[in-house]
């Protein structure tokens, strides 16, 4: 999806935020308070040392609430410096306490301890100041006259002028009193840089700033400065980190105006650039501009690596902060998919530190360099309970099965001979925590043992079986010609379901046996649309079989969303469209170069031109129907194909059956001319 380039230019534009700022004249600070209340600020700044909480025992005065603004403290009309005004707001809390002879007696205390509560409080407010590479702190004593003290009330605030602080930096602001009542408050701020102040002329860091624009180069990014020709100044690409330094990039010295391309392949999200003119004391401006972009989140991952520690530990390796979720799975030979341990272990959080999109990014078999060369094993799965409690089960296609079992399984037949081989050190532990363990252990001497006589016994059946066999032969010939046929589409509409089910339907007068999900909807709808695919796929590939994919204007958008990663394809998607399910296992093929042999594809005249197909599924030949029909046919046919005349015969009998369906879907009943529209680019529109 392209980035809103523009969006970025004019956010990073000369000036993005105005600010007029109140001009504070002199180098005194100073404090002043609200009405009735009296302040004082104490002459030298102070040991930052809040100390413990204390228990008051009384009314106290403490800091609620922290307000800050931006002022200018300036020694000439144009020499000022960028200063933070800090008001505390303060309330009474806590209450006195009864005395003894009152609590005791339940009369009325002496007249002279009541004194205390008629007379003013007193504090001493702390304020706490860091911004690298200043801290500072201090010290306001304020006075509340008794006629403003109300339990639980707010009394007002105390104001300070003022902390000074670097352009761009980030602020920390602490009050508390001394002694400390209660928790310190707390205050976090940016302060902005000189892009987004009023009073650029005033500030001398900012009169030589290089103004940095970003905009598109295509599919590549580029950055534009615009300075003067003699304007000497530093750019300085980084990879920003959460904790820690940012990692460099390069960094090169240049004289201005300058435009530099940024490969759109470069791009992930923490990458962020800092420019500033070459002169003492000179402000540095910084940006990333591509936390948003989705190009740079895609980057990322596809850059991301998963590296094994230890037994049980990992780690994420990316260039930027990346939040992730890890969970351990496992898959069986010959390529199916990675299934999640039932039951599960515990799931273990990665942080090596911007979103995780709710689907798989990153699968890796961390262990295969360290256990070599896939072995004849099988996993066992220890689950921990309560009171030293555990349980024991054998990973299978088909769930994990208990041990020992009564059940008909590999695992479960073989299971007092597996448990004997943990008990006895022979299996390897892959995985253990506190809350369960993976452990491989060896299949193959079980499997000589346990089937030498069931071998045996095969060769004397082959002999009985060899005669049923040759009474087979003419119908297994037969059989044989009859090529399995796997058809794939995406249902964009009624009318197009129907053609593709008068293609099958004449597809299946040939000898050639068609699948298709319009004649498997009650399968379809028990196992859902990925099962059924993948167990048609594999029967279809395993008997020799071929895989077509159906083209339309639908399936090229989703198959653009998928290999692009764009927005979802306009149209409807029902829960029987097996062609979305198909393509996380179709495309895997296609990018490792294995649909060679295994896979064509079509698209039917007017409707879609072949190139029109995804350049990766062009690979593989793509056929027009009816007018390529012959050599379609001769793509499905085994390698013992009819002869020519034979196959142009086949042709034209399917090309009759699709004729009225084809009719129909491009001249629906009750329309004077073509009754569908055919989008420029996809189909002739004639």
């Amino acid at each position: 999806m392209p980035v809103p380039w523009f969006l970025l230019s004019l956010a990073l534009g000369r000036s993005p935020m105005v600010l007029p700022l109140e001009r504070l004249v002199g180098p005194q600070d100073a404090t002043h308070c609200s009405p009735g209340l009296s302040c004082q600020l104490w002459d030298n700044d102070i040991l930052c040392l809040p100390g413990d909480i204390v228990p008051a025992l009384g009314p106290v005065l403490v800091p609620t609430h922290l307000q800050t603004e931006l002022v200018l403290r300036c020694g000439q009309e144009t020499d000022c410096d960028l200063c933070v005004r800090v008001a505390v707001h303060l309330a009474v809390h806590g209450h006195w306490e009864e005395p003894e002879d009152e609590k005791k007696f339940g009369g009325a205390a002496d007249p002279g301890l009541e004194t205390p509560r008629n007379a003013s409080l007193q504090a001493q407010v702390v304020l706490s100041f860091q911004a690298y590479p200043t801290a500072r702190c201090v010290l306001l004593e304020v006075q509340v006259p008794a006629a403003l003290v109300q339990f639980g009330q707010s009394v007002g605030s105390v104001v300070y002028d003022c902390f000074e602080a670097a352009l761009g930096s980030e602020v920390q602001i602490w009050s508390y009193t001394q002694p400390r009542y209660e928790k310190k408050l707390n205050l976090t701020q940016q302060l902005p840089d000189c892009r987004g102040l009023e009073v650029r002329n005033s500030i001398r860091s900012c009169w030589a700033l290089p103004w940095l624009n970003v905009s598109a180069d295509g599919d590549n990014a580029r950055l534009v400065l615009n300075v003067s020709e003699e304007q000497h100044f530093s750019l300085f690409l980084y990879w920003k980190q959460v904790q820690g330094p940012p990692k460099p990039w390069w960094q090169k010295n240049l004289t201005g105006p300058q435009i530099i391309t940024l490969n759109h392949t470069d791009l992930v999200p923490c990458l962020c650039i800092q420019v500033w003119p070459l002169e003492p004391d000179s402000f540095r401006t910084n940006i990333c501009p591509f936390r948003e972009d989705p190009r740079a989140h895609r980057n990322l991952w596809r850059a991301a690596r998963l590296r094994l520690l230890t037994l049980q530990s990992w780690r994420l390796e990316a260039l930027c902060p990346l939040p992730a979720e890890a969970a351990l799975c496992w898959q069986a030979p010959g390529g199916e998919p990675c299934q999640p341990l039932v039951p599960p272990l515990s799931w273990e959080n990665i942080t090596v530190n911007v979103n995780s999109w709710e689907k798989l990014q990153l699968q890796e078999c961390l262990w295969a360099d360290s256990l070599g060369p896939l072995n004849d094993d099988v996993l066992l799965l220890e689950t921990r309970g309560p009171q030293d409690n555990r349980s024991l089960c054998a990973l299978e296609p088909s769930g994990c099965t208990s041990l020992p079992s009564r059940t008909s399984t590999m695992a479960a037949r073989l299971g007092e001979y597996l448990l004997q081989d943990l008990q006895s050190g022979q299996c390897l532990q892959l995985w253990n925590d506190d809350l369960g363990a993976i452990w491989a252990c060896p299949m193959d001497k079980y499997t000589h043992k346990r089937w030498a006589l069931v071998w045996l016994a095969c060769l004397l059946f082959a002999a009985a079986l060899s005669l049923f066999l040759l009474l087979r032969k003419d119908h297994e010939k037969a059989a044989a010609r009859s090529r399995a046929t796997l058809l794939l589409y995406s249902a964009d509409d009624s009318s197009f379901e129907r053609l593709v089910g008068a293609l099958a339907s004449a597809l299946c007068q040939l000898p050639l046996r068609v699948a298709v999900d319009l004649w498997s909807r009650r399968e379809l709808s028990a196992q859902g649309p990925v099962a059924w695919f993948h167990s048609q796929r594999r029967q279809t590939l395993q008997e020799g079989g071929m895989v077509v994919l159906l083209f339309s204007p639908g399936a090229v958008a989703l198959c653009s969303e998928w290999l692009q990663d764009g927005v979802s394809a306009p149209g409807a998607h029902g829960p029987h469209d097996a062609f979305r399910a198909s393509l996380s296992c179709v495309l895997p093929d296609f990018l490792q170069g294995r649909a060679s042999g295994r896979y064509v594809a079509a698209c039917f005249d007017r409707l879609l031109r072949p190139d029109a197909v995804p350049a990766l599924f062009r690979t593989v030949p793509v056929f027009s129907l009816p007018s390529q029909l012959p050599d379609f046919l001769g793509a499905l046919q085994r390698p013992s194909a009819p002869r020519p005349g034979r196959l142009r015969e086949r042709a034209e009998q399917v090309s009759r059956a699709l004729q009225p369906a084809l009719e129909s879907y491009f001249h629906p009943p009750g329309t004077p001319g073509p009754g569908r529209w055919v989008a420029p680019g996809t189909g002739d529109e004639t």
